[in-house]
C-alpha cells in the first residue's frame, strides 16, 4: 500500500516539477524527490524540520512518509510476532497429538471386547482429524502472512501430475475408482514451486476420490495454453449445485450435501493460495449429478515478464477456455 502512495505522491512531484520549473522552486522540488526516493529503498529516516527553511508542503510530506515509514515498521514487527505464535502452536501441539494417536492404537490392540476396539479407533480418528486440521490452519496462517512464500521456478509438469497420480492410487484403488492420466507425456513445461503445487493438485485429487462413488473415474489432463498450462482434474462424482460454486474456496465452507464426508473446508482455500502466490489460478466447472471439473493455471515459459500485467490477458484466457 506504502508504494501506491509513493507513487501517487511521485506523479504529483512530477506536475509540481512542470508547472513551478523556476529556479528558485527546484531546491524544494529536489528535496521533495529525494524524500520519496529514501522512501522507497526503506531508508527514509526523518529527521530535523525547519519551518523557516522547508515549505510546509515539504514540512507535511516529510510527515507523512516518516509516519508510513512507522508503519511498516510496525507491520513487520506484527508478521513476526505472528510467526513466533505459529510456530510455538505447531510446536506445542505436535507431541501431544502424536502421543493420542500412538497410545489410541495401542489401546485398540489391548481391547478385548469389540465395542472398546471401536471407541479406541474412534478416539484414533478423531486424532488424525485434529492433527489434519491444526497442520492446515498452520500452513493458510504462514501463507497468508508471508511467512512461507512459494518460489516458483521452471519445471516439468509431466513429473508433477505423475507424482499427484501415485499419491491417490492408494486410496482411489479401495474404492476401485481409476485415475487416468492424458497428456502428461507431453514435453510441458511452467513455473510452480514442486512441493506446494504436489499439495495443491493433491488436494483436488483427494477431493475427487472423496466425493466419487465406487467404480467411478478420475482423469487428469494436461493441456498447454500460450500463456498458462492447464491442468484438469475431472471426476463423474455427484457434482456441486451452482450455489455452492460460489463458496467452495472460501475457508471452513462446506455445503450442507457433503456434511456426512470427512473434512474441515480448507483444501480448497489453500490450493487456490498456493496458486495465487505462484501467478496462476484455479476455476471450477461443474454440474450437479454429472461430476466437476477443477482446472490449474500455471504460468508458462517466457511469459514471466509479463506476469505483471497478466490480469487482463488471464481474463482473456478464463474466457477462451
Amino acid at each position: 500500500m506504502i508504494y501506491i502512495i509513493i507513487g501517487v505522491l511521485a506523479v504529483i512531484l512530477a506536475v509540481c516539477i512542470l508547472i513551478y520549473g523556476r529556479r528558485k522552486n527546484k531546491e524544494l522540488l529536489i528535496r521533495l524527490e529525494d524524500m520519496l526516493e529514501k522512501a522507497r529503498n526503506g531508508s527514509f529516516g526523518g529527521g530535523r524540520i525547519d519551518e523557516t527553511m522547508l515549505s510546509s508542503i515539504e514540512n507535511s510530506m516529510a510527515r507523512f512518509l516518516e509516519d508510513s515509514c512507522l508503519a511498516g515498521e510496525n507491520l513487520r514487527e506484527q508478521k513476526e510476532r505472528i510467526q513466533t505464535l505459529i510456530s510455538d502452536i505447531s510446536h506445542q501441539t505436535a507431541t501431544p497429538i502424536s502421543n493420542i494417536l500412538i497410545y489410541s492404537q495401542l489401546l485398540e490392540e489391548l481391547c478385548q471386547g469389540q465395542e472398546e476396539r471401536e471407541y479406541a479407533a474412534v478416539v484414533g480418528r478423531q486424532a488424525e482429524k485434529l492433527k489434519f486440521l491444526l497442520d492446515s490452519l498452520v500452513k493458510v496462517s504462514r501463507l497468508e502472512n508471508g511467512i512461507i512464500q512459494t518460489n516458483p521456478v521452471l519445471g516439468s509438469v509431466g513429473s508433477l501430475v505423475e507424482e499427484v497420480r501415485a499419491m491417490g492410487e492408494s486410496k482411489a484403488a479401495k474404492k476401485e475408482i481409476s485415475i487416468e492420466t492424458k497428456g502428461e507425456d507431453f514435453p510441458v513445461t511452467a513455473y510452480f514451486d514442486y512441493r506446494w503445487t504436489v499439495e495443491a493438485l493433491y488436494n483436488l485429487v483427494d477431493n475427487a476420490i472423496k466425493y466419487t462413488d465406487s467404480g467411478g473415474k478420475i482423469q487428469i489432463e494436461v493441456i498447454p495454453y500460450t500463456i498458462f498450462c492447464r491442468i484438469n482434474v475431472t471426476d463423474d462424482g455427484r457434482g456441486i449445485c451452482e450455489e455452492d460454486q460460489a463458496k467452495i474456496f472460501q475457508r471452513f465452507y462446506r455445503s450442507k450435501d457433503v456434511l456426512e464426508q470427512e473434512g474441515v473446508g480448507l483444501g480448497l482455500y489453500l490450493t487456490r493460495e498456493i496458486l495465487k502466490g505462484e501467478g496462476g489460478y484455479l476455476k471450477v466447472s461443474s454440474k450437479e449429478g454429472q461430476g466437476s471439473t477443477f482446472s490449474v493455471f500455471l504460468l508458462m515459459p517466457d511469459n514471466t515478464a509479463r506476469q505483471e500485467n497478466s490480469t487482463g490477458k488471464q481474463r482473456e484466457v478464463k474466457n477462451d477456455v
